[in-house]
């Protein structure tokens, strides 16, 4: 891709800036693109508002027929998890969700573990939009506080499994879906929702939590692939090893590793399909009704709303900054000077100029 170089005219160090790929799921780039979606999903919270975290997650069986048909199933289970906490909310809490999701489909080893972060505020408006619900607590005991909290997650995951369950069957009938075998299909339909799904439901911390910090959490799924490159150790013996948490639940750091091939094969299980959109908005924070719900909070909250705070995501690569930003030095931290700058080339030149790389040439045998 090219790029750009600074010398410090200090020291006379040099540090390289590379051009961006743009690709969503490089580990290096559209770091302003995670600060852009930050920001503006920052500018919906509340001040004097506890916010839930809320987890759906696929049974394993499913996974080889998502993986089959990514877009349709992966569609279906934000409108499913969606569906299935705005009933909740509407009917344990009698108010108006709001909801932001984002689809995350790796676990720390690169295997297949398709679920979705949501973060939801605790009170707003009343369904007939006239009064403001307050945030429901639990029962305080003596060795207990009491906490926030939102609504049943049994009944809800229960929701959740059946409307998705129901979405694929429906979806068989259409006839849409790519399966080999649909009578194997409906056994495996009929025997995952003989189970309760898993939905997990994670109240603020602390009375003092920021909510921000939910939304740094989930800005790392945005953009960036199932693995950063800080995570990897070496590549050895035809073998890749990198860190992963431990299977203890002590939440270290363990080494593992996969053959190169294997590890090729489980980053790319992760591609999302063209123009797939990995974080959307639903209920009162949906595009359609954003404005109208926050004018509702406005007029009903009892408190006035925060002013939005800068929470540009710390992480952005250097890559994606401006080439004619400032910078200093990492040694001396004397301002450096632009000493060279190429521009990024078109991919028809990356792949079929003279300097091509040579697995472009590979042609399949069969």
């Amino acid at each position: 891709m090219k790029g750009h170089v600074y010398r410090c005219p200090s020291c006379n160090s040099k540090v390289p800036v590379y051009n961006s790929c743009t690709d969503r799921h490089c580990p290096q780039c559209r770091g302003a693109s995670r600060a852009d979606w930050v920001d503006k999903t920052a500018r919906l919270l509340r001040d004097d508002t506890n916010y839930f975290q809320v987890v759906f997650t696929l049974p394993d069986k499913l996974s080889s027929l998502v993986l089959g048909n990514r877009r349709l199933l992966y569609r279906l289970l934000f409108r499913s998890a969606a569906s299935a906490l705005q009933r909740s909310i509407g009917k344990e809490c009698g108010m108006q969700a709001a909801l932001s999701m984002v689809l995350h489909t790796w676990n720390q080893r690169l295997g297949h573990h398709a679920h979705i972060h949501a973060l939801v505020p605790g009170s707003g408006p009343s369904l007939d939009g006239t009064q403001w619900v307050p945030c429901r607590m639990t029962q305080a005991t003596r060795t207990k506080p009491a906490k926030p909290f939102l609504v049943d997650n049994v009944e809800l995951g229960r929701r959740f499994r059946d409307s998705y369950v129901r979405g694929v069957r429906r979806l068989i009938k259409a006839g849409v879906l790519q399966i080999d075998d649909p009578a194997e299909l409906i056994a495996i339909l009929d025997d995952v929702q003989a189970c309760d799904w898993v939905v997990y439901i994670q109240p603020p911390p602390k009375d003092t939590s920021d909510p921000a910090d939910v939304l740094k959490y989930l800005a790392r799924y945005m953009t960036g692939g199932p693995i950063s490159d800080r995570r990897l150790i070496e590549v050895k013996d035809g073998r890749v090893y990198f860190w992963a948490r431990s299977h203890d639940k002590s939440g270290r750091q363990v080494p593992v590793s996969l053959s190169t091939l294997e590890f090729v094969r489980s980053w790319t299980l992760h591609i999302l399909p063209k123009g797939f959109t990995k974080a959307r908005r639903y209920g009162g924070w949906s595009n359609t009704r954003q404005a109208a719900y926050q004018q509702q909070c406005d007029r009903l909250q009892p408190v006035p709303p925060s002013t939005a705070v800068d929470l540009a995501d710390p992480r952005t690569p250097v890559s994606d900054v401006l080439p004619d930003a400032v910078r200093k030095c990492p040694r001396c931290e004397t301002e450096m000077e632009q000493e060279s700058h190429t521009r990024r080339p078109s991919w028809r030149v990356l792949f079929y100029g003279p300097d091509h790389p040579r697995w472009m040439e590979w042609r399949s045998s069969g």
